[in-house]
């Protein structure tokens, strides 16, 4: 199994520059089962990163671009009057495919946003009625920039908390800009296939089956639970710091991620390490700065690190 994630890894490297943290962070998404989120500026490859994902594993795929004045309708179906037989069919939308790229997701309104939340936790759609499932594997692939402030709506906490993780994406290091510049003149090649969705199936059941030792899930719970509540902890300076911590789906994504993580690394077990390295990625987006915190100019990448430093590890996981 970890040969061909690494054959995965290798030839969507091929394509992108760089990003080599970014590139793991969505394959994890995938194998564990999860929504992705990537938050960048323009121009870093977003777009290009996810939609080269879907295509090298095959399946469906549907690009959405976000706009102000989409409907849900656009995106889930509606139903549609046939005068010929003086009933209702339901024409079933672009997020019925294996990976659904939302483009831009923060520039829809609320209402369209929250078109997604049925179908992100529960994978079906409700139209008139009738519930029908999206067929598995289903991911949704969303991008945002975070620079701009006028026509983009932020993302309820309902609709972050969807996501298993929200990945960062940085601008390249000069040296990858220049590679990107040399490539820009070479003809464009098209990625090629390196699973099928049988196989993409069968690594979301090995990961998902991987044991998780009780005292790394421990871990992974005391890192969820403090966020809630870190004077329990002995956090008194980390007390105050958040409106809101982070909710249990937030454990379930941490031991998801872990296992897809350590079967990336060809680990039999979910070690403390995996954990460790993906709580940032799991925990980022769902963490509500006080207002207090927020005036004194505090951030959540610095709660996490704190965090991260004073929850202790067990020793030998």
């Amino acid at each position: 199994m970890s040969t061909k994630l690494e054959t995965l890894t290798s030839e969507l490297s091929r394509h992108v520059v760089g990003q080599e943290r970014v590139v793991e962070r969505l394959i994890v998404s995938m194998i564990a089962n999860g929504h992705c989120l990537l938050e960048g500026v323009p121009g870093v490859g977003k777009t290009m990163m996810t939609s080269t994902l879907a295509r090298m594993v095959g399946g469906t795929f549907a690009r959405i671009q976000f706009t102000p004045d989409l409907l849900p309708a656009d995106i889930m179906g509606t139903r549609i009057y046939r005068a010929s037989r003086e009933s209702f069919d339901i024409e079933l939308g672009p997020v019925f495919a294996n990976f659904v790229l939302a483009d831009e997701i923060n520039r829809a309104p609320a209402k369209v946003q929250s078109a997604l939340l049925e179908v992100m936790a529960e994978r079906q759609v409700s139209i008139g009625g009738v519930t029908t499932k999206v067929p598995p594997p289903f991911m949704v692939l969303a991008t945002q920039n975070p620079i701009e402030q006028e026509g983009v709506y932020a993302l309820p906490e309902a609709q972050r908390d969807r996501f298993l993780m929200r990945v960062p994406v940085d601008y390249p290091t000069p040296t990858q800009e220049a590679e990107i510049a040399r490539r820009s003149a070479l003809p464009t090649t098209s990625p090629a296939q390196v699973l099928t969705i049988g196989e993409l199936l069968e690594l979301q059941r090995v990961a998902a089956d991987l044991p998780v030792p009780e005292a790394v899930a421990d871990y992974a719970v005391r890192l969820v639970v403090a966020t809630r509540d870190p004077r329990s902890f002995g956090f008194d300076t980390l007390d105050g710091w958040l409106s809101f911590g982070a909710s249990p789906r937030a454990t379930l994504g941490l031991l998801a991620a872990g296992r897809a993580i350590a079967l990336m690394r060809g680990h039999s077990t979910v070690r403390v390490q995996d954990i460790y390295d993906i709580a940032y990625d799991v925990l980022n987006h769902r963490l509500v700065l006080s207002w207090d915190a927020v005036t004194r100019g505090a951030t959540v990448d610095e709660f996490i690190v704190a965090l991260l430093e004073r929850v202790l590890a067990p020793s030998g996981w």
